[in-house]
């Protein structure tokens, strides 16, 4: 068992590394390319094994998962060949740690759960858009505008609200989003990067096998391998209610309930985007108990 556990994780650090290769050109790093056509999208495994100072067999090794153990140097020396930022590098570190040692079972699914204090939050944050989603993004409480932003996401069922599916599977999100493709690939991103260190938990191969069964855009994406790619402190929806309305987002870890986020708008007091707000504050669906619609997977909420 630890055998196959070591190779799955293996594995997943391949996958990785040869989606960092191919997305990676040889003048990017500085290579000259010959006049021919390459077969072979961005780099060769021995171009790549060359700029990080390895060999080419513990190179294809790494790739093709039969090596779990690269060395702190190694793995630096190869996120520096691809040029990766930040994110990308400790995201390499973190399956290279994984693959290295033995995980007997998988970890607890992230609690559903919203504390009856949160939802208090929610409620005194209004006017402002506000929610509580999982790290699969499943929209788990909410208030009215929290809910309303997302133009129909209230005409799915409690449970299956979730923002990644919204963005790729409900016709209302292309017309919401003027920047659609960016959402996406953060969205994307985000998930990849979760996935990468937690590839068997449910929450997520649900999630990502739905959207890779149903959407070409997901499989497209999912398929690069990015893990960068935050979405921008600035957003702009096209709302059918309200018109036109820029907000800034933050996003809060929730302290005590790993895997859990506050996501919350805010306008400028006064502007037009804040009195946009206030509107859909009022003619927002009501949230009356969201955590628990979100557990039962009960019906839309109700509405005054």
């Amino acid at each position: 068992m630890a055998s196959t556990s070591a190779h799955s994780e293996g594995a997943e650090l391949g996958r990785y590394l040869r989606a960092r290769r191919t997305q990676t050109s040889p003048e990017h790093v500085g290579l000259s390319v010959g006049a021919g056509v390459r077969r072979t999208p961005g780099l060769r495994r021995e171009e790549l094994a060359t700029l990080a100072g390895i060999s080419i067999d513990y190179y294809v090794r790494l790739e093709r998962g039969k090596e779990t153990r690269p060395s702190p140097a190694v793995l630096d020396s190869l996120a520096r060949a691809l040029h990766m930022d930040d994110q990308e590098g400790q995201h390499l570190r973190e399956l290279a740690a994984r693959a290295a040692r033995y995980v007997s079972e998988p970890p607890p699914a992230p609690s559903r759960t919203v504390r009856p204090h949160l939802k208090l939050l929610l409620e005194s944050l209004r006017p402002n858009p506000a929610y509580v989603i999982s790290r699969s993004m499943d929209v788990l409480a909410w208030n009215r505008g929290g809910l309303a932003l997302y133009a129909g996401l209230d005409d799915w069922p409690a449970r299956h609200r979730n923002l990644a599916r919204y963005l790729f599977l409900h016709p209302a999100a292309r017309d919401l989003f003027p920047d659609w493709d960016r959402q996406i690939t953060a969205c994307v991103a985000r998930l990849r990067a979760i996935a990468g260190t937690a590839p068997d938990a449910p929450d997520l191969t649900n999630l990502v096998g739905e959207l890779l069964l149903k959407s070409p855009d997901f499989a497209g994406l999912w398929e690069r391998y990015e893990v960068t790619g935050r979405k921008p402190a600035r957003k702009t929806f096209r709302h059918p209610h309200v018109g036109t309305i820029t907000l800034t987002s933050q996003s809060l870890h929730v302290e005590g309930t790993p895997g859990q986020r506050i996501g919350v708008y805010t306008a400028e007091p006064g502007s037009p985007d804040h009195d946009a707000l206030l509107l859909l504050d009022m003619t927002g669906p009501q949230p009356a108990h969201p955590a628990r619609n979100a557990e039962s997977g009960g019906g839309r909420p109700r509405r005054d």
